[in-house]
């Protein structure tokens, strides 16, 4: 076979890659024998020719295809309730509305009306504003802090023994299961024990406290306005008696520590007394002062005899001869005066054998006297001050030093304000709808990923 020339063999291969196709089969290309140029040249424009054509129909017929609309599609049709839709109904249903019409039902029909009452009070205390006072505002502001009497009637309010106090004044088991079984929801059962009467105690009490101000507020709710406002009186006239039983303690206090006070004032002062007594009874020395004062008196007496003694010496020495008698008798007194003054000075510093303080100076006993003389002014002192202290103690028991000022006396309602039935019903069906939601929407996750 004769070799086929370059341009024959890529328009072969150009002829073959156009024919393929679903519209026109590919054919096998027919090898030709060699011929010369211009028949190669018109063998290949042909091809060229014949590969535009096929391709211009090939996008024709894409193109009306594409514009085409398909045949195999159809119109949705009415929706269709399925089971899960159901489902979804009857769970809503069951899980909210039948819940609901229940609440609605029991607001409506069973639930029995309720009253308030309100009643308002603080502690008020008629002690004036003392420096304690200030320094307590000051360790309040450090950050420590001592309970206050509204803080303690706060806290009493909410416990066991004013709960037994109402119960035994107006006897909430009976007045509060009047009701039982009908009206299950706000009523307690008879046969409630203590502790659960305590936890009914929080639903039928509410108390609003200020601290900044000390103001209490005390709402009771009872089926009967004349029973909301017994126990708001109730809890009044206790709160009164507590307050009083904080004053009798604190009066009793304050006398106790007056008296105790005073009791250890009384023994100091007594052994201060008995040390001076005994430094008296050993010295002899009533008064040191005084009898310093006596001995300088004699000083100053022999001071002045002496000079008196000197002159009347000078006196004789000059008139009469040194061997006359009374020139010797004047010599004679004046050394006798001498000796007298160098014995009173020893006295100041040397053994008082005088005054039975053997061994004990002068100035020695006067620092012990003057300490002794200090303990029994300081003992005194005290003494006084304790018996001021008790006086004190003993006015104030005699006057009520804090009341309970109420500035809201307990009301008497007209008309009832429990239950508050559409806010109820309100909260019940939100948090129902709430609940149905979350509960689906788990559900239908959980079974998406199983």
């Amino acid at each position: 076979m004769a070799q086929e020339s370059p341009d024959r063999v890529r328009s072969n291969l150009s002829d073959e890659l156009q024919n393929k196709g679903p519209a026109a089969p590919a054919k096998p290309a027919a090898v030709e024998p060699k011929s010369d140029n211009s028949t190669n040249d018109d063998e290949v424009s042909r091809n060229r020719a014949r590969g535009k054509a096929q391709k211009t129909r090939r996008d024709a017929k894409s193109a009306t295809s594409a514009a085409a609309p398909k045949k195999d599609f159809a119109l949705a049709g009415p929706a269709q309730m399925k089971r899960r839709h159901w489902g979804v109904v009857g769970s809503f249903v069951l899980l909210v509305l039948a819940p609901l019409a229940a609440v609605i039902f029991y607001l409506v029909v069973i639930a029995e009306d309720q009253y308030v009452s309100t009643a308002g009070f603080t502690v008020r205390s008629q002690e004036n504003s003392s420096a304690s006072d200030f320094l307590g505002g000051l360790a309040s502001f450090a950050g420590t802090t001592s309970a206050s009497d509204s803080d303690i009637l706060y806290a009493f309010i909410q416990s066991q023994e004013m709960v037994e106090a109402v119960d035994e004044a107006i006897d909430l088991r009976v007045r509060y299961s009047a009701h039982w079984p009908r009206d299950w929801a706000f009523s307690i059962w008879p046969d409630a024990t203590l502790e659960e009467l305590i936890w009914y105690w929080q639903r039928i009490v509410s108390i609003s406290y200020d601290s900044g101000s000390g103001l209490i507020e005390v709402q009771a709710v009872g089926f009967d306005a004349q029973v909301a406002r017994a126990i708001t009186q109730t809890i009044v006239d206790v709160s009164q008696v507590q307050i009083n039983a904080l004053n009798e303690r604190a009066r009793e206090d304050a006398m106790g520590y007056a008296r105790i006070d005073l009791d250890e004032a009384v023994v100091q002062l007594k052994a201060a007394r008995e040390e001076l007594t005994k430094f008296r009874t050993r010295t002899r020395i009533v008064d040191p002062e005084a009898d310093i004062q006596g001995r300088m008196g004699v000083m100053n007496n022999l001071q002045q005899q002496l000079a008196e003694a000197l002159i009347e010496h000078d006196l004789l020495e000059g008139t009469v001869s040194a061997s006359d008698p009374r020139t010797k008798k004047s010599q004679q007194r004046i050394e006798v005066i001498r000796a007298r003054i160098d014995s009173e000075r020893q006295t100041f510093t040397s053994d008082n054998t005088d005054t039975g303080a053997v061994g004990e100076d002068y100035p020695s006993l006067i620092s012990e006297f003057e300490s002794l003389s200090v303990d029994r002014e300081y003992a005194e002192e005290t003494y006084r001050a304790a018996l001021r202290a008790l006086e004190v103690a003993r006015d104030n028991a005699t006057r009520q030093s804090r009341y309970l000022a109420t500035y809201i006396k307990p009301t008497l309602a007209e008309e009832s304000e429990y239950p508050r039935r559409p806010l109820l019903m309100g909260l019940t069906a939100l948090f129902l709808v709430l609940g149905w939601s979350i509960a689906t929407l788990i559900y239908y996750s959980i079974r998406d990923r199983s």
